[in-house]
């Protein structure tokens, strides 16, 4: 297992939309393994392929924030959203690819999710609070799009000058 690292916006690979993964194979375990060790060490509770350059339909999360309580690690293969509530919630969202940022976004309250496991079998499950924000996030990565996508113009400009400053700043360091 190795901490890949995580591209940061503004990268044209954050707006790609990821391709089907199909059939699991060691390449994609080993990708998987990889990622939860990346999202652990930024630290994080969510992290999608394309996030360390694997343009990729794969997501990891864990939303357990308890510290008495044992981690949730979740791989998603080829995730899709079956169902959304019509109830919405509001959570201050950041992004390991934006860091630093936070922003309110809106999104349904629960969720289900059908995907793939790692060994290969179908998974459906239904999310709500910080787990449901958390994958809808992720898939959204997956689709070429980003928290800030989901913000006004100006508040998107503002944290798009910031992270390119940040990047600037990172690459003189």
């Amino acid at each position: 297992m190795s901490i890949r690292p995580i591209l940061l916006h503004p990268d044209p690979r954050l707006k790609k939309v990821a391709e089907p993964v199909g059939a699991v194979s060691n390449e994609i375990r080993v990708l998987a393994e990889d990622m939860l060790e990346t999202m652990y060490d930024a630290p994080g509770i969510g992290l999608a392929a394309p996030q360390v350059g694997v343009g990729r339909r794969v997501l990891v999360m864990d939303c357990v924030k308890d510290e008495d309580a044992p981690p949730r690690p979740m791989v998603l293969v080829d995730p899709e959203i079956v169902w959304t509530s019509a109830e919405t919630n509001v959570y201050e969202e950041g992004c390991l690819s934006i860091p630093e940022q936070y922003a309110d976004v809106e999104r349904p309250a629960e969720v289900e999710v059908r995907w793939t496991s790692l060994e290969g079998a179908e998974q459906s499950e239904r999310f709500d609070g910080l787990w449901a924000t958390c994958v809808q996030h992720e898939i959204d990565h997956l689709n070429g799009k980003l928290f800030i996508d989901h913000l006004t113009t100006l508040k998107r400009q503002l944290i798009t000058r910031k992270a390119v400053k940040r990047k600037r700043e990172l690459a003189r360091a």
